[in-house]
């Protein structure tokens, strides 16, 4: 509200537009996000460590992301797996190049961690967590296996498992049939 509005009297402010909620990226930006992580590693130049965490957090993603909507996680799980690809996992990697290698790789920030060392425990701290989800949703198809086995079992029964036994008693061994011993 500017001067000449205020003088002009008594007239009502419009209210302020709130800005959209953004919506949650599509399985083909993830897949983008996660692409560009992997080719961001491979042309930072940065440790094996480093490369190895990476891809070992982006496969898991994309082991994880696709299974993740008939799992039943949360939205907070649903989220986080999505952040880690799309933002947690790129800012991390790209807080690491932004750094000259010689100083990140050699130079003390946090106690007595370098920028690598740092950078390692977030990726494996991301790989923990990706993995335990990983396991979640597995767990979530394991459930669903165990269930329809129960419900078979009661269907139709107890399948043998087993092959069957043979009865007890000395074997006798039978040797070549003559059609015409046998009696009728």
């Amino acid at each position: 509200m500017g001067l000449f509005d205020w003088l002009k009297g008594d007239q009502q402010e419009p209210a302020p537009q709130q800005a959209p909620l953004d919506a949650p990226p599509t399985p083909e930006q993830i897949a983008d996000s996660l692409a560009k992580v992997d080719q961001l590693a491979a042309d930072g130049n940065v440790p094996p460590a480093v490369l190895s965490r990476v891809h070992r957090v982006t496969r898991r993603l994309r082991e994880t992301l696709p299974r993740m909507r008939n799992a039943g996680l949360d939205s907070a799980e649903q989220y986080s797996l999505m952040a880690t690809a799309t933002d947690y996992l790129p800012e991390a990697l790209n807080s690491y190049l932004r750094l000259p290698r010689d100083w990140a790789d050699s130079r003390p920030i946090e106690g007595a961690k370098t920028s690598l060392l740092v950078l390692v425990d977030q990726l494996d701290l991301l790989g923990s967590t990706v993995d335990k989800m990983y396991d979640a949703v597995l767990q979530a198809d394991a459930q669903a296996l165990i269930a329809h086995g129960r419900f078979l079992q009661e269907k139709f029964g107890h399948a043998p498992t087993t092959a069957p036994k043979a009865p007890a008693g000395p074997r006798q061994s039978i040797g070549p049939v003559n059609p015409l011993d046998l009696e009728v």
